[in-house]
């Protein structure tokens, strides 16, 4: 039997990288998985995908961020199957490296509003229902820029550091109830939202140095950050609570620095 089987699961940002490689995975491993993007096209075909595979999923377009859109998804997967045993919040976006007095309230607030606010609703909404059947799994994607300085834009940055403090004390929220919530903060992983940092080192030359301050020597990939969660979201992690896990091959373990060629 898989790791997920007969668990009932929604996936969000699941068109794509981390989302993506999530849902695939949770399928295989038994779940029946809601697979939610605002891209209808890239979450069908993720659909698609788990489909031929012989997994049960279906897709649904809407914005993680958006109160309506949250409260819409966790009825359709209720509605669907029955019940709701794993969330993964995993929805987000970068905003880019804007220098610091150049970035306006309007930046700030689209990137809280999708990296921030849209896992306290996965959480507000799906952990009620979880709360009334004594027992679930939510999993929110934060990032090691979440812990430390220099692996993403301020706004960026302090979004990952809130839904840290989200994980922590919606643990306390959720007290007694059966009900579980971490999050992962993945280092440099190759997604779509990274896109623009490997085009750039690819058309400088220096695709080769990508991932070199990092202990292990090179960047992460989608599918390693879905084994994160297929663990947190299993029941193979039923005294794991409230907690933040580096999945970044060992960057968060030192201060940055460059390594002196010999």
């Amino acid at each position: 039997m898989g790791r997920l089987q007969g668990k009932r699961a929604i996936v969000t940002g699941a068109g794509s990288g981390i989302g993506r490689a999530s849902a695939l995975l949770f399928a295989r491993e038994g779940a029946a998985v809601l697979a939610v993007d605002k891209t209808s096209d890239a979450v069908e075909e993720t659909v698609g995908l788990i489909a031929a595979a012989g997994g049960r999923a279906i897709a649904m377009a809407a914005d993680a961020g958006d109160e309506a859109g949250v409260r819409a998804y966790v009825a359709h997967a209720m509605a669907e199957f029955g019940g709701l045993d794993v969330v993964f919040a995993n929805a987000g976006i970068s905003g880019g490296l804007v220098p610091l007095f150049e970035q306006t309230v309007e930046l700030w607030q689209e990137i809280l509003r999708v990296n921030l606010i849209g896992p306290f609703l996965a959480v507000k909404h799906a952990g009620r229902l979880m709360m009334q059947q004594g027992s679930g799994a939510i999993v929110c994607t934060a990032s090691v820029a979440g812990l430390r300085a220099n692996a993403g834009g301020n706004p960026y940055s302090a979004s990952k550091a809130g839904v840290i403090s989200l994980v922590q004390t919606a643990a306390n929220s959720f007290f007694d109830s059966g009900v579980r919530i971490n999050a992962i903060c993945p280092g440099l992983i190759e997604t779509g939202m990274t896109k623009p940092i490997f085009d750039y080192a690819k058309e400088r030359g220096t695709a080769a140095h990508l991932g070199q301050l990092n202990p292990l020597g090179r960047y992460g990939e989608p599918h390693e950050i879905a084994a994160m969660a297929l663990f947190l979201a299993s029941d193979e992690a039923s005294y794991v609570n409230g907690q933040a896990f580096a999945v970044d091959g060992g960057l968060s373990s030192t201060h940055p620095f460059r390594r002196r060629r010999p």
